[in-house]
């Protein structure tokens, strides 16, 4: 990142540097961080001492936590709708990501703002589970005969869903990677690992280690930069609250192992130590499952580190653009052989084309 992001750094690695920002910087971060979309998380962060900073500057931080707290209590209501439609199918419900952390009131979710709900369930029930949805008002947004294909042979969800009346979007999950994608996992583990959420008896939340060990997988199997730094920071508090147990690290390289996603903790790890600075045993990612050789991890620094530039025109590097397509592309490697990749990335530039 450029030094015009440095103050907005340090800002989330020490939250207390905020009460020393001047007019000048508070304009960039304040900035930086409404389009990073963490002006929430800078206000939960600087919520001890919001005294010290100019009156001006804790409006736009309390007005974004109080937003955020709208939200929760928004979700905390779609959940009891979500749970008596979903009460008479069978199997776990999992909640993923943003609805997760707010309904658990995990370490994330202070000041967090996200834009759907994400569910986990097995796939066998997820017939059952689509109709139920269905018959209490949830219905799939339009697609052509090609999408439909797409989400319901290839990936790992159904197409996303909106209510008909309170219009919040929904997306039923059946795994934690596409059908067709090159590494594999066992989502009957993760399900089967999954702690009842109190206080809505119809779903559960992954345990810690899962809770890490998703986030990392969709921030470094997607294609969208928009978000990255938010979702490494998001990675940042889980192994940060979890971390302070010395017990949670070996659990948590082990579970990496068995269910076959060392590589994407190799990167979590990586990147939260780099530029957020976060607490972890000295080495781990020497020992985390399955590393990169150096070639490969130098190349991915060259993509990951511009890409996490991203989101605000003032933190872009010059390779900020190149990097987040070659990402782009990279995820749907990642997720489809090339006989189908190569024609769907052409039927995607045709339609965007015709857009």
């Amino acid at each position: 990142m450029k030094p015009a992001c440095d103050a907005f750094l340090h800002a989330l690695r020490e939250p207390t540097v905020m009460a020393g920002f001047d007019a000048e910087t508070w304009d960039r971060v304040v900035r930086q961080a409404r389009t990073s979309g963490l002006l929430g998380r800078l206000g939960a962060l600087a919520s001890g001492f919001s005294e010290r900073l100019p009156e001006a500057v804790w409006q736009h931080l309390e007005a974004a936590l109080t937003l955020a707290e709208q939200q929760r209590r928004a979700v905390h209501w779609e959940l009891r709708q979500l749970g008596r439609a979903l009460e008479r199918t069978e199997g776990p419900v999992v909640l993923l990501k943003g609805a997760a952390y707010a309904a658990a009131d995990l370490a994330p979710a202070a000041g967090r703002i996200f834009t759907d709900i994400d569910l986990l369930v097995p796939r066998a029930q997820l017939g059952a589970t689509e109709g139920a949805l269905m018959l209490d008002g949830w219905i799939t947004s339009p697609h052509d005969a090609y999408d439909i294909r797409y989400y319901r042979e290839w990936m790992h969800e159904l197409p996303p869903m909106r209510h008909i009346r309170r219009q919040t979007w929904l997306d039923v999950h059946h795994n934690i990677l596409p059908e067709t994608a090159r590494r594999k996992t066992q989502p009957a583990l993760f399900l089967a690992a999954s702690l009842p959420l109190p206080g809505f008896p119809r779903f559960s939340i992954p345990q810690p280690a899962d809770q890490v060990l998703h986030s990392a997988t969709h921030l470094f199997h997607e294609g969208e930069w928009q978000h990255g730094l938010r979702d490494l920071v998001d990675l940042d508090a889980l192994l940060r609250a979890y971390g302070a147990d010395p017990a949670f690290w070996p659990q948590l390289l082990a579970r990496a192992k068995t269910l076959n996603l060392g590589r994407p903790l190799y990167y979590a790890l990586r990147y939260a130590r780099h530029l957020l600075h976060t607490p972890m045993p000295q080495g781990l990612e020497l020992v985390c499952p399955e590393q990169p050789g150096h070639l490969a991890a130098a190349l991915l620094d060259a993509l990951f580190l511009p890409a996490f530039a991203s989101a605000h025109a003032e933190c872009k590097t010059p390779l900020s653009g190149p990097a987040a397509f070659a990402l782009y592309v990279r995820s749907h490697w990642l997720r489809m052989p090339l006989h189908l990749l190569i024609p769907h990335l052409l039927r995607k530039a045709h339609k965007s084309e015709d857009n």
